[in-house]
């Protein structure tokens, strides 16, 4: 009996198709841009059916959020890491490292870091429960570690952490945004902002101050 003809197109299986477009997706945001991303197109460059993307994805605007929660996952593991990392080497080398860490992110990761915090993509209003949940969550978890550090006496207790928490996601946020967006040109001076924006976070978190 003679053998079917071979393919040269990947075939996946149901297990991990959803993760082969949510693979796929990110890297046609780095490489082409949203412009060029559709649920046929991911179809087609996978080798599957037109129709197979919609077993997992309603339609382009949830495939989006789903990366942008993919994201969020990729940024907290990053910023675990760093805390693994300098555990135990105090408040201000954490600080610094932590924001080396966010502003590095952003800047190799800006297919998923435009999605996290893009504003017209926030403001279209079509946020999946799960995204709006999980992004929430980034911050919340934030704020109760400085509510524990300051139990522990190591951060000021008289920091509010909601509203430091805001500030410190707000100066990093806006930095990114600036590098992403070429306004930053001067990278080798990165690493001297860098410390500088720990300098003056630590600040006001040091319960010595």
């Amino acid at each position: 009996m003679a053998k079917p003809p071979s393919s040269d197109k990947k075939a996946y299986h149901h297990g991990d198709l959803k993760q082969a477009l949510l693979d796929e997706t990110a890297r046609i945001l780095r490489e082409e841009g949203e412009s060029a991303l559709s649920l046929r197109a991911l179809a087609a460059n996978l080798g599957v059916s037109r129709t197979a993307p919609y077993n997992h994805f309603e339609n382009k605007q949830s495939l989006l959020c789903a990366i942008a929660e993919e994201g969020f996952a990729r940024f907290n593991q990053t910023m675990q890491d760093v805390r693994d990392k300098h555990r135990g080497q105090g408040g201000e080398v954490l600080t610094r490292a932590l924001v080396r860490a966010y502003l590095d992110f952003a800047r190799n990761n800006q297919e998923y870091y435009d999605l996290m915090y893009g504003s017209d993509f926030w403001r279209s209003g079509k946020l999946t429960p799960t995204l709006k949940s999980t992004a929430r969550g980034v911050l919340r978890q934030d704020i109760e570690r400085l509510k524990r550090g300051q139990q522990r006496g190591l951060i000021a207790a008289e920091v509010d952490a909601v509203q430091f928490s805001q500030m410190y996601w707000g100066t990093l946020h806006g930095i990114s945004r600036l590098l992403l967006d070429g306004v930053f040109t001067d990278t080798t001076s990165l690493k001297k902002l860098c410390d500088s924006t720990a300098a003056m976070l630590w600040q006001q978190l040091d319960p010595k101050r």
